[in-house]
């Protein structure tokens, strides 16, 4: 991480004119400067013009995107409302439609599980099956508004089935199989599904993990839940019959052949999805998006940010669990093929994606940053292994993308490739910080703010900085902003979370800074920056050092509030996992703060270092800092089944290092 006030980041790719010219981030410039009578030549005066014209910038992108779907005369009202703002409100879409438009041979999905490959279906399949699964839907008595839930790994099926539902009007959440029951009915308890989809078990790491006996016990305390259908995924036929009201998926379609979709069309924010936050604080909140600003932001996204053309080969990691997942399978809108993967990324002497990319001719490939982290500490080097010419973007999200990490990738997985850390997530369906194919990549830095999206940065009484660090806000509205809160009748919930802090701005809760140069750093979360002596410190800046020291694995960061009996101060302690067979001496100790102090400030080093057996981190692999800092200073962590690995909460408990 660069010392404070050092600003020189070396450049470490830009495109080629030709990629420039050939970019639909340009066609669509091009596109609306000949429409509007427009004089810009550059990114950063686009972006300006997409925020102050954002009705103009928005009703282009759905007509130079070709929309499907009424879009009515009115494009933005109460506009200065936030929240409160209605984008499209005489619109009538449906998601669904919009990303079945394609029905040809080509791919559409192709799937690999830890095994390698399993299958693929072309777009023509995939809309016989949504067809078929659309119909057993309607039979089923499902209708618009319905909830439907997936406890399913990421297999053509659970695409197939979100996009069934969806084209009836139903609101569609998932999570992943490797939640326990706790876990699954503090999501879908509150969300009261119709119906359930599930597999009958997933693979990961080597190992098959059965779902029947859970999915009983989930079903048995939903009594909302009409009908369960059970996917094969382990077995070529489970038996399904302990579940209450459950068929199996092939039984289940067989009455119906496929043909024309009867797809509903809605209003802009009918419901969507139903996301849910990581819980590990209290329930999960069940953020819902809506299907016109979910459909307008991914085209964006997909068609712009990532320059994703028709026939191109789409690739993220992640699970159903995580908004990457409903990001996944909307490149489907751009035309792409959709590749799916589900198990471990370690397997293979974790090889197995980049066997994947290479078999499958990825042209973008998406990773969360600790996984980047953890290739370059194993020393791979898939540029000497693999094949991976077609890949033209590597986009990366999770957690902020270290400076090392922008060399490793350059050095050793490929050099030619525009290297995009992104950061928005689950609240907004989006990124605030974006990727582009047209613009350089700056080490440690993210490329530029995204289109329409009118981010600055305030300090802490809400005044802008043009410079320096401070609160991710969003000044407008923007057409992915939740629709709001499930079971939160007067918005009182949502207007907390997002609104509490500035009045009519969006406060995302990320400590970043704007470079002069358009980028953004993002230093981590800001209800996890560090305070010691009323100086506030990202996270993410101690973890781009600490990642330096080999002997270190994994660590976390917290601000523990000093003295216990007392507190006046908040000192920083950090947590650190070591190499198996490694122990924290004091020359290790001391090698780290070394390197924190050197490369940061004396305020960045930690009063207290201390060597644990593991770090607690989600199911998406995100180190719950806040979990941590919790457990440290008593207070209960109740919802726990959104952790990987809850039981290693148990060892911040009343250590004895914290005590002096």
């Amino acid at each position: 991480m660069a010392k404070e006030g050092d600003r020189a980041a070396k450049k470490m790719w830009e495109p080629s004119q030709a990629a420039i010219e050939s970019a639909q981030m340009t066609q669509f410039a091009r596109y609306c400067v000949h429409r509007f009578g427009l004089g810009f030549n550059t990114y950063p005066e686009f972006y300006r013009w997409s925020c102050e014209e954002s009705e103009r910038f928005w009703s282009a992108l759905w007509d130079w995107a070709g929309v499907r779907g009424a879009k009515g005369g009115r494009i933005l009202v109460d506009g200065h409302r936030m929240p409160g703002a209605k984008w499209f409100p005489d619109a009538r879409l449906n998601f669904a439609e919009n990303l079945l438009r394609r029905r040809d041979a080509t791919d559409a999905l192709v799937y690999w599980d830890e095994t390698g490959f399993r299958r693929r279906m072309s777009y023509t399949e995939l809309h016989a099956q949504v067809s078929r699964c659309a119909q057993a839907m309607r039979a089923a008595g499902l209708k618009p508004g319905d909830r439907v839930a997936a406890f399913m790994p990421n297999m053509p099926e659970t695409c197939v089935l979100a996009l069934a539902a969806i084209s009836v009007g139903a609101v569609w959440s998932s999570c992943s199989p490797d939640f326990g029951t706790d876990g699954v009915l503090d999501r879908f308890g509150q969300t009261e599904p119709r119906l359930l989809f599930c597999a009958d078990g997933y693979l990961y790491n080597g190992k098959a993990h059965e779902s029947i006996a859970r999915v009983k016990d989930i079903v048995a305390q939903l009594p909302g839940v009409k009908q369960v259908v059970v996917v094969p995924n382990l077995d070529a036929a489970p038996d399904v019959s302990p579940i209450r009201n459950a068929r199996r998926y092939a039984d289940w379609i067989a009455p119906y052949r496929a043909g024309e979709i009867e797809y509903e069309r809605l209003p802009f924010d009918h419901p969507l999805y139903i996301l849910f936050t990581s819980g590990t604080t209290g329930k999960p909140k069940c953020i819902v998006h809506g299907a016109g600003g979910s459909l307008l932001s991914g085209l964006k996204m997909y068609k712009l940010q990532f320059d994703v053309r028709p026939g191109d080969r789409f690739y993220y990691y992640t699970t159903c669990n995580w908004v990457m997942w409903n990001l996944l399978f909307a490149g489907l809108g751009a035309e792409a093929a959709v590749m799916l993967y589900d198990g471990s990324p370690f397997v293979r002497d974790a090889a197995i994606t980049f066997d994947f990319a290479r078999a499958e001719r990825f042209t973008h490939y998406g990773t969360s940053a600790k996984f980047i982290d953890a290739i370059a500490k194993r020393g791979l080097k898939p540029r000497e292994t693999h094949d991976l010419k077609a890949v033209r973007m590597i986009i990366s999200t999770g957690s902020p993308l270290v400076p090392e990490s922008y060399d490793y990738v350059y050095r050793d997985f490929k050099r030619d490739v525009c290297l995009s850390s992104i950061s928005g997530g689950t609240d907004i369906m989006a990124s605030f910080a974006d990727a582009n194919a047209i613009l350089p990549v700056y080490r440690g830095e993210l490329q530029c703010r995204g289109l329409g999206m009118d981010v600055r940065v305030y300090d802490e009484d809400g005044r802008e900085l043009h410079g320096g660090k401070g609160e991710l806000v969003c000044v407008k509205p923007f057409p992915s902003m939740p629709v709001g809160f499930w079971n939160d009748p007067d918005g009182s919930r949502y207007r907390a979370a997002y609104f509490e802090r500035f009045p009519g701005v969006w406060c995302h809760g990320d400590w970043c800074e704007v470079t002069a140069r358009g980028t953004m750093i993002v230093y981590g979360r800001s209800d996890a920056t560090l305070n010691p002596g009323g100086v506030r410190i990202g996270t993410a800046e101690i973890y781009g050092q600490v990642e330096k020291v080999h002997e270190v694995e994994e660590s976390v960061a917290i601000g523990q509030l000093w003295p216990p009996a007392q507190p006046t101060d908040t000192r920083v302690v950090l947590f650190v996992k070591l190499r198996p067979g490694l122990v924290l001496d004091a020359a290790l100790e001391e090698r780290i703060r070394r390197q924190i102090r050197d490369n940061t400030t004396p305020r960045h080093v930690p009063a207290r270092i201390v060597q644990v057996p593991d770090i607690p981190r989600t199911r998406n692999g995100k180190v719950v800092e806040l979990a941590v800092k919790s457990v440290v200073h008593g207070m209960p962590v109740r919802h726990t089944d959104a952790l990987a690995n809850p039981e290693v909460l148990d060892l911040f408990e009343n250590m004895p290092e914290l005590a002096s």
